[in-house]
């Protein structure tokens, strides 16, 4: 529904509304009394947190040149990445620091407030009301929920879904499945992640320069996947020092990386004129929908020790990736609906 509610209203005020729930969310969890309150205040926080994609991406394209896309989508994937490494340390520092986890949470939110007071100051640069706003390659259907029809949309849905489910286990089981297959020391399993973050941010650096022209978008999105796909299957298969584990992880996460401003181009490119909250609303609604089906696939093959099983698993959603690529482009350049 967020996607819905930015079309209708802005991106810059439903952007305002969500950080605005953020920060009560995480005050309110700062001062909950009970696990009641806890629930309520994290209904809240979730409203927050939904309308993030369908407002960065309206704002980015409509702000944006279509030549410099690629750098700003690899700039929101890299703060992204940024953020998810940079919050443990804040809140647990700030817990052992303060001693109670309620000052961490309280301080959170002055954060976010901090955050919003500084967009408030800056609105002007968020207001995509005088945005050069070009005409896409698909065209507007008339009513508020025909984009539904357009193939590419459910294809870009089942791409994030795809996507969510390889990299829900890359971030939650792989790397304890690749200690048991090569005989690694939890510490050196605790390294694997983080060299695939890192290098996913490196990549991501590298992929916004590749893609300048959206044609080339679903090119470099398989060749990207294709590159970690192998690297999975590498670790699947192969058997390696504990040493090079890590190495692996790494060349995986480059390839991610130089994928993900071309698949985020995908998405733009199925896009109708003027429905961008919405499509993307849908689009990375797969990636809850991906995750909490990670979860269950590859805990249960974690539970029968079937490690190779979980990094071939990976590997065909990484491949499947490349498929869906090209099938999101071929429907975008033959779009089916006619001019509004």
């Amino acid at each position: 529904m967020a996607g819905f509610v930015v079309d209708r209203y802005g991106a810059r005020r439903v952007l305002f509304g969500g950080l605005t729930c953020l920060a009560i969310a995480t005050l309110g969890l700062a001062v909950s009394p009970n696990y009641a309150a806890l629930l309520s205040f994290m209904v809240v926080a979730g409203l927050g947190n939904c309308v993030f994609h369908p407002v960065d991406f309206s704002i980015l394209n409509q702000r944006v040149s279509t030549p410099r896309l690629g750098h700003a989508y690899a700039a929101h994937g890299i703060s992204g990445n940024l953020g998810w490494a940079l919050a443990p340390v804040f809140v647990v520092g700030l817990t052992h620091a303060t001693g109670s986890w309620r000052w961490a949470l309280a301080a959170a939110g002055g954060v976010i407030a901090l955050v919003l007071a500084g967009l408030v100051l800056a609105r002007a640069s968020l207001d995509v009301r005088t945005s050069d706003r070009r005409p896409g390659p698909v065209t507007q259907p008339e009513g508020s929920f025909d984009f539904l029809r357009l193939p590419a949309v459910w294809y870009c849905f089942a791409f994030f879904l795809i996507f969510a489910f390889a990299l829900g286990g890359l971030q939650s089981f792989a790397p304890a499945a690749a200690g048991q297959l090569h005989a690694m020391a939890v510490e050196q399993v605790a390294v694997c992640l983080s060299a695939y973050m890192a290098a996913s941010a490196v990549g991501m650096v590298f992929g916004g320069q590749l893609v300048r022209d959206p044609q080339d978008s679903a090119r470099i999105a398989a060749g990207g996947f294709g590159f970690a796909a192998l690297m999975a299957l590498m670790l699947g298969l192969g058997h390696w020092s504990a040493a090079v584990v890590p190495l692996l992880f790494g060349a995986m996460g480059l390839g991610s990386g130089i994928a993900g401003p071309s698949r985020d181009l995908l998405v733009k490119q199925a896009t109708p004129e003027g429905a961008t909250g919405r499509v993307y609303g849908v689009v990375y609604a797969g990636l809850d929908v991906g995750m909490a089906f990670s979860a269950l696939m590859f805990g249960a093959l974690m539970d029968a020790e079937q490690y190779r099983l979980v990094w071939l698993g990976v590997a065909l959603a990484l491949v499947l990736l490349i498929v869906n690529a090209f099938n999101v482009k071929r429907r975008w350049r033959k779009p089916e609906l006619a001019p509004a």
